[in-house]
C-alpha cells in the first residue's frame, strides 16, 4: 500500500467504511516493528534481521548488547527493498521484466548489506570472521523457506512443528536448488506451505540466491515467529521486562513456589555437575527444572515422563516465545528423565528425534541432569519448605573421570552422595546409585556416571 498509486483512496476508503484512520509505516519503522517481533522470542541477538512479506523485504542488524538505545540504531539502518514474495512473482513471470528484476535484487541486496557492514564494525567483524553471521527471519516468505528446509530436514519426521525457533546451519540454509526442486516436483501437502505460497517460491528462492551470494559465510539462521504485531506489542513493554529472560515467565509448577527456594534447588543441582558442563544448561534452564520436580506428583511416572516430552513441543509451552527447537527439546528430555521412565512406544521415535535433533552430548547431560531432579524428588517428596531445607538432606560432589566401568574403560562423571541424617531412613544407598545407571543408555558415547552413598 505504500507504493500504490491509489494509496490516498484506500486509506479514505477504509476510513470511510470504518472510521478508522490508518497510518502506513515508513520502511524504517516496518523494519524496526518486524525486527522487534522476531527479536521477542529470545533473551539476547546479536545478528542480520530480514523480513520478506508479499511487497518488500527488510533488512537491519540488530546487537541487543550495543546499549538501550538499540532499536533505534536498528531502525536508523534498516532499508526496505521492494522484492516481496508476490511482487517478485509477477515479475519473474514475466519475461521482459525477469532478468532486470534479478539484476536489481542481487544489486540491492549486495549494497544493503555492504551498507550495514559499513555502519555497524560488528558486523563487519562476524562477517570477515571464519564462522560468519547468524540472521534472524520472519515474515510469511522467509517462513516459507524455513518450511521446506524443515520439510527436508535430515531428521524425520522432524519432532517440533512450529516454524517459530527452528535453527538451521549455514551449510544447509544455502541448498536452496535442493528446496526449489522440492517444491517443483514433490506432490501433495507440504507442511507450513499453503498453494499461494508454494506459487511463489521460486520468487523466494530468487530471494534467498540473492541473500546467499551477498553473504559468503552464513553461520546460521532463525526463523521466528513474531512479526510487526508482535514488535509493537514488544515495543510497548518496559525496557527490564523486554530484556529479561523469558524462561522464569513460562508457566509452570504450583503458584506458591518462593523464588528462594527455587533458587536453592536450581543451586542443588548446580552442585551436582563438573566444571565445564555446556553452558546451554544455564541458571535459568536449571531455574524452570526446578520448578517442575515435583509437579504430579500422584500420577504414574509414565505419564508424568510422556506430559513431560510433550508439553514444550504441543502442549502448554508449544505457542510461547522465548526458546528455540534445541531449548525446547533439551526442556522435554531433561524433565523426561525426571521421571526415570523409558517412554513408550508412541513417545519412541519422538524422543529420539529430540535426541538427534541436539545431539548425544546434550541429550546425555539431558539424562545426568533429570536424574539428579529424580533423585531430589525421592530424597524430599514434596516441595521444600525453605531454601535451608535442602542443604540438611543432601549435598554432593562431582568430578570427571576416567577409568569407570567393570573393566576401567570408561569416562563419565564420578559423583559422591551425601545425605542428611534424617534423609537416610527408608533409603537404600543401591537404589539411589542406581537411578545413575541408565543415564546415556543408547546413546553412543559410553560415558558412565559412578555414583556412590557415602557414610
Amino acid at each position: 500500500m505504500r507504493t500504490a498509486e491509489n494509496r490516498d483512496e484506500m486509506l479514505q476508503a477504509i476510513r470511510t467504511a470504518s472510521g478508522l484512520m490508518v497510518d502506513i509505516l515508513s520502511p524504517g519503522m516496518e523494519s524496526l516493528f518486524g525486527a522487534m517481533g522476531a527479536r521477542s522470542g529470545f533473551t539476547q541477538v546479536d545478528g542480520l534481521f530480514m523480513d520478506l512479506g508479499g511487497g518488500s523485504v527488510q533488512m537491519t542488524y540488530v546487537d541487543s548488547t550495543a546499549g538501550t538505545s538499540y532499536d533505534v540504531l536498528a531502525a536508523e539502518a534498516a532499508r526496505s527493498m521492494p522484492f516481496g514474495a508476490a511482487k517478485l512473482t509477477a515479475a519473474l513471470n514475466t519475461q521482459d521484466t525477469a532478468q532486470a528484476a534479478k539484476t536489481e535484487l542481487r544489486s540491492t541486496m549486495k549494497e544493503t548489506f555492504e551498507g550495514l557492514k559499513a555502519r555497524f564494525p560488528s558486523l563487519k567483524e562476524q562477517a570477515e570472521n571464519d564462522e560468519g553471521i547468524t540472521i534472524y527471519f520472519c515474515g510469511g516468505g522467509f517462513r516459507g523457506y524455513g518450511s521446506m528446509l524443515m520439510h527436508t530436514d535430515p531428521i524425520q519426521p522432524y519432532p517440533i512443528p512450529a516454524i517459530g525457533g527452528y535453527t538451521v546451519p549455514g551449510h544447509r540454509f544455502i541448498k536452496w536448488r535442493e528446496m526449489l526442486h522440492a517444491n517443483n516436483y514433490e506432490e501433495g501437502k507440504i507442511y507450513g506451505m499453503s498453494k499461494r505460497r508454494r506459487e511463489q517460491f521460486p520468487a523466494i528462492v530468487t530471494v534467498v540466491q540473492s541473500l546467499v551470494e551477498a553473504i559468503p559465510r552464513i553461520k546460521e539462521v532463525i526463523f521466528c515467529s513474531g512479526g510487526n504485531r508482535e514488535g509493537v506489542l514488544f515495543m510497548k513493554l518496559p525496557p527490564e521486562i523486554r530484556e529479561s529472560n523469558p524462561l522464569p515467565l513460562l508457566p509452570s509448577g504450583s503458584l506458591n513456589q518462593k523464588k528462594e527456594i527455587l533458587d536453592a534447588i536450581a543451586t542443588c543441582i548446580i552442585s551436582a555437575l563438573p566444571k565445564g558442563y555446556p553452558t546451554v544448561f544455564s541458571p535459568e534452564l536449571l531455574h524452570y527444572v526446578a520448578r517442575n520436580i515435583w509437579q504430579d506428583m500422584g500420577d504414574p511416572d509414565d505419564a508424568n515422563s510422556a506430559k513431560a516430552l510433550h508439553n514444550p513441543i504441543s502442549g502448554q509451552l508449544a505457542g510461547l516465545p522465548g526458546m528455540t527447537h534445541q531449548m525446547r527439546a533439551i526442556l522435554a528430555l531433561t524433565l523426561c528423565a525426571r521421571w526415570g521412565t523409558v517412554p513408550g512406544p508412541a513417545d519412541k521415535n519422538l524422543y529420539e528425534n529430540l535426541q538427534a535433533l541436539i545431539g548425544s552430548e546434550f541429550s546425555w547431560w539431558c539424562d545426568y541432569i533429570g536424574t539428579v531432579a529424580g533423585l531430589l524428588a525421592l530424597l524430599t517428596p514434596s516441595f521444600p519448605s525453605s531454601d535451608k531445607a535442602l542443604q540438611e538432606v543432601v549435598r554432593f560432589e562431582p568430578w570427571t573421570g576416567h577409568g569407570l566401568g567393570k573393566k576401567g574403560h570408561k569416562v563419565g562423571i564420578r559423583l559422591k552422595i551425601f545425605l542428611g541424617e534424617d534423609s537416610r531412613v527408608g533409603i537404600r544407598a543401591g537404589d539411589l546409585e542406581g537411578l545413575f545407571g541408565r543415564v546415556g543408555k543408547g546413546l553412543p558415547l559410553g560415558w558412565k556416571v559412578e555414583a556412590q552413598v557415602e557414610n
